[in-house]
């Protein structure tokens, strides 16, 4: 039995998916027998980060308060990397995006100041994560292909992968019904507005569409929706909590998450589970990287004609079933079991 402590980072008032995948990995180390908690490292606002880098290194994981060694240390993303224990595996899901990845997206509104300033910290916080990732970690491991690219491609960081399984939830296929289902914060990133056109162009309007989650997009989601006639076909479900989200994997036709260039996203990894097949886009990021087209789901451009066609496609049951057999046979691949062993290894 060992004592391992999982450590990850959190904004006030924000549950984001790394915080599941945090606590579903200390309940997995839980159920091999192994004593696990979860400590959330200092709140890091965005402007104030190197703050909380250094609060997260000066923070001790070496001793339980009862005076026991901790044996083992699991983090994600940042800055929870920076505390310091000689085992220490960092499972990635991602740094600081904006001064990765969203570069560009972020310093699209700035002026000459903001982008002079921004720059400067985009480079201290480049050499603080490669020291740390390459020297303060014992072992590093992705979510996914698409952050291994990252971690090349911002460094030439080498990195392990090991994809999530999905939370321990009871999942269940209770048919296929009609609508697609979709889960997702209503963020720009996600794409719903992707789907909400899409709708628009479907040539078979039985199939309905369900989308759950709330955000920033959903003011404007709701006028497209009445603008293009959909209302009654593409329903916002709002916010909804695990029993429903179960209920709905089990009785949708199929799934769509179809975000831009994701880290990971835990949404294939449950439709799966529930048997459900997952329409998605090449430039999706990690929830591509595991729809294989005609076998467990169907991979489409991100424009609503392409989009259209894969929803379509859905209309045929028979076709929903087989892809939903093929996805439910995917998922068996990735346990939680697997995971812990594999986070055991320095």
């Amino acid at each position: 039995m060992k004592r391992v402590l999982v450590v990850t980072s959190g904004a006030l008032f924000v549950r984001g998916g790394h915080l599941v995948i945090a606590e579903e990995t200390a309940a997995a180390f839980r159920r091999a027998g192994h004593l696990a908690e979860v400590l959330v490292t200092p709140q890091n606002r965005f402007g104030r980060q190197l703050s909380a880098y250094a609060a997260t290194w000066l923070t001790d994981v070496g001793m339980t308060a009862d005076g026991h060694p901790v044996d083992h240390v699991v983090s994600f993303r940042f800055p929870s990397y920076a505390v310091r224990h000689p085992r220490h595996v960092c499972w990635l899901n991602h740094r600081m995006r904006e001064y990765y990845d969203l570069w560009e997206r972020f310093t699209r509104g700035l002026g000459r100041k903001g982008k002079l300033k921004e720059g400067v910290r985009r480079r201290v916080f480049h050499a603080l994560d490669g020291h740390l990732l390459r020297r303060n970690v014992t072992r590093l491991v992705a979510q996914s292909k698409t952050i291994q690219g990252r971690l090349q491609r911002f460094g030439g960081i080498a990195s392990d992968l090991l994809y999530p399984p999905a939370p321990e939830r009871p999942y269940r296929c209770d048919g296929y019904g009609d609508y697609v289902f979709a889960v997702s914060r209503l963020h720009p990133l996600k794409r719903l507005d992707l789907l909400v056109e899409a709708a628009a162009l479907m040539k078979n309007t039985s199939l309905g569409i369900k989308i759950a989650g709330t955000g920033e997009d959903e003011p404007k989601l709701r006028e497209r929706i009445d603008a293009l006639g959909l209302a009654g076909r593409v329903e916002l479900l709002g916010a909804i909590d695990d029993a429903a989200l179960v209920d709905h994997y089990a009785r949708c036709r199929a799934v769509w998450f179809a975000p831009w260039n994701e880290d990971f996203g835990f949404v294939t990894q449950e439709a799966f589970r529930a048997g459900k097949a997952v329409i998605t886009a090449p430039d999706s990021g990690g929830p591509s990287e595991l729809v294989i087209p005609g076998e467990n789901g169907r991979l489409a451009a991100a424009d609503p004609p392409a989009m259209a066609a894969a929803l379509d496609a859905m209309a045929d049951r028979a076709e929903a079933e087989r892809l939903g057999r093929g996805a439910l046979a995917t998922s068996r691949a990735h346990t939680w079991q697997h995971a812990v062993e594999d986070l055991l290894r320095t």
